[in-house]
């Protein structure tokens, strides 16, 4: 685990001089950009400092912050993880790829489903050609470490099969086998490929980082730039963090909306990595040609954090399941400190990097490229609407008093308004995001023509992709049909 004043240790002083001593030695011309993206798991809009936490500590990622850009209106392109990563990768929005969710669709007591749930894909198919593929083809390095979700190599779905030259830890499961070594479900008998040898006591955000680390290393000894898809785990429950972390925020004055002393360690834990890592390209000589994207998956979790101001949490159609805390620094491009408060996706990070690495990404993705934002050229950006597509059910935590967080919705944002779409009611809410960004009042009755215009707007979409609509009534719902 890298100390918090790292930067003065002898270990890192050391390991930072046959950094510099490689970059001095291997000086090479370089007109690709590296890429570095780094994905936290169920990381919410306000659990950084920058974004307003008063009890994490999160110093490196706040410093990424001002030294890039900041997006207040960015979004995952799903409210929960396998769908989310899946847009991601492929740049296309849910009807395109059939991730919902993670499987099952049919979650919760069944009894109080009125619809039956619209069949979920588990894995991304092999056939989609993914950021990966695009980037390796324009003669990146690519590798993938931590989190997967989407698949198994050694059935054609895993970051091998998709592109990437390097997996570490990728695999289809959601969770962690274990936070520390050894990184293995006994029960099941599976482990995280990639991390079989290991130390006692070792955390998996810190190992996960080491193997960042010597692939940066590795790959800026040739003469390719590389991609790095650095997908955390943390904070993903089940909450585990160092002792000496925990015991830190356990004497620490709790804030006034965050309090969870593991949470917070674990948030520390993946500062302390986003530092390393940025430490890391500085001293290979390298940092001012890639790229650093630092976002979530989806919205915090509810019951381990608070997303206030936001309604709602991960797997939920409000605004806490899906915006999510982004940065991006494009060194000669993004000015320091700079604020983008133009609404972007998920799926744009594919036809924008493809761009920023000097390629042409395909016109059938649903992404946009976002790139001249960076530049701070807004008024280039053409507005476009933003869509969302979860014909699922999603079983609600324990003690929160609803049957669900979440059940079959649609929803399109439009400039400053919002409109969620419930199938089982066959109703619809709408917001205005500008003035009410928490959600609180439905003011579909008071603006008839806005609504009017939104449900059309999300009709046309939905046919458009194709996208699967659940109809048919659940004969076990207690409500009767």
């Amino acid at each position: 685990m890298i100390d918090r004043n790292f930067c003065l240790s002898a270990g890192v002083l050391s390991f930072a001089g046959c950094l510099t001593l490689h970059a001095a030695g291997s000086e090479k011309k370089q007109e690709k950009p590296n890429i570095v993206f780094i994905m936290a798991d169920d990381l919410g809009w306000n659990d950084l400092g920058y974004t307003g936490s008063d009890y994490h500590e999160t110093p490196y990622i706040d410093s990424l912050a001002s030294e890039g850009m900041i997006f207040t209106n960015a979004y995952a392109a799903a409210a929960n993880s396998a769908p989310s990563r899946a847009c991601f990768m492929s740049g296309m929005y849910t009807p395109r790829h059939g991730i919902f969710t993670v499987s099952p669709s049919a979650r919760g007591d069944k009894r109080k489903r009125k619809l039956i749930p619209i069949e979920n894909t588990e894995d991304l198919r092999a056939d989609f050609v993914t950021l990966g593929e695009v980037l390796k083809s324009e003669g990146y390095t690519c590798g993938h470490v931590g989190k997967w979700h989407l698949g198994d190599d050694n059935d054609g779905t895993g970051p091998l099969s998709q592109g990437f030259d390097l997996n570490i830890a990728g695999c289809r499961a959601g969770t962690p086998y274990s936070y520390f070594y050894p990184y293995c479900n006994k029960k099941k008998g599976a482990c995280h490929p990639g991390l079989d040898e290991g130390k006692e006591g070792e955390y998996l955000t810190d190992r996960l980082t080491d193997e960042a680390v010597k692939f940066m290393i590795d790959s800026s000894k040739g003469d390719k730039p590389f991609f790095l898809y650095m997908a955390h785990h943390t904070v993903h429950v089940p909450l585990k963090a160092p002792a000496n972390l925990i015991e830190k925020y356990q004497n620490k004055k709790k804030g006034k909306y965050h309090k969870n002393p593991v949470y917070a360690a674990m948030m520390e834990s993946l500062d302390n990595s986003v530092g390393r890592i940025c430490y890391t390209l500085d001293s290979l000589g390298v940092a001012d040609n890639t790229i650093i994207v630092f976002t979530s998956d989806n919205g915090g979790s509810e019951p381990v954090t608070d997303n206030f101001m936001l309604r709602g949490g991960k797997g939920m159609p409000y605004e806490g399941g899906i915006r999510v805390p982004l940065i991006v620094k494009w060194p000669g491009h993004t000015e320091a400190g700079s604020k983008c408060e133009v609404a972007v996706s998920g799926v744009d990070f594919y036809p924008t990097l493809v761009d920023m690495a000097g390629g042409k990404a395909d016109s059938s993705l649903d992404g946009e490229d976002i790139s001249c934002l960076l530049d701070g050229s807004e008024k280039k950006f053409k507005d476009r609407d933003l869509f969302w597509h979860f014909p699922a059910y999603l079983e609600s935590y324990k003690k929160s008093g609803m049957d669900f967080r979440a059940t079959p919705f649609s929803i399109v944002r439009s400039g400053e308004w919002k409109l969620i779409y419930f199938y089982e009611t066959d109703t619809f809410e709408l917001y205005n995001l500008d003035k009410d960004i928490m959600e609180k009042n439905n003011v579909a009755a008071k603006y008839p023509k806005v609504a009017d215009v939104m449900v059309k707007k999300l009709k046309k979409w939905i046919a458009d992709t194709g996208a699967p609509i659940p109809v048919e009534k659940n004969p076990y719902y207690e409500g009767g049909l």
